[in-house]
């Protein structure tokens, strides 16, 4: 597959949170599954986020969220996306988010939540199928 063909993804680590071992993992595999990835690293804002999406021109930014502020950070990712007219960008992310919040970030927009147990197999296949490829 030739690079202009490959999905690129952006996977950061908003807010407080220090655990980043999953998203690390997560970001190796869908690096080790052909795809274009971008990890912002820990600490980030959903400003720094959202501009790294715009600048990358990536198709999708994945979020780990740990520190239960996932509602704040999921709608605040998704305002700034709309503000820059980057609203075709495919928000999805995972953590220890709990299952009656699960509605509300849907009807937020965010396109899916992987909580504690998917694998990373899970991920690749679903952001394959969310998510078309580039052929440019």
């Amino acid at each position: 597959m030739d690079a202009t063909a490959r999905i690129r993804v952006v996977v950061a680590k908003p807010g407080l949170d220090g655990h980043d071992r999953g998203v690390k993992i997560v970001a190796r595999a869908l690096r080790d599954a052909g795809m274009e990835v971008v990890y912002t690293g820990l600490h980030q804002t959903p400003e720094q986020i959202v501009q790294t999406a715009v600048q990358e021109d990536a198709q999708a930014i994945g979020l780990s969220i740990l520190s239960g502020a996932h509602m704040t950070l999921f709608a605040r990712v998704l305002e700034l996306l709309r503000e820059q007219d980057a609203s075709d960008i495919v928000v999805f992310g995972g953590g220890i988010i709990p299952e009656a919040d699960m509605p509300e970030l849907e009807r937020l927009g965010v396109a899916r939540v992987f909580t504690p147990g998917a694998t990373t197999q899970e991920i690749v296949e679903w952001v394959r199928s969310a998510i078309p490829s580039r052929v440019s």
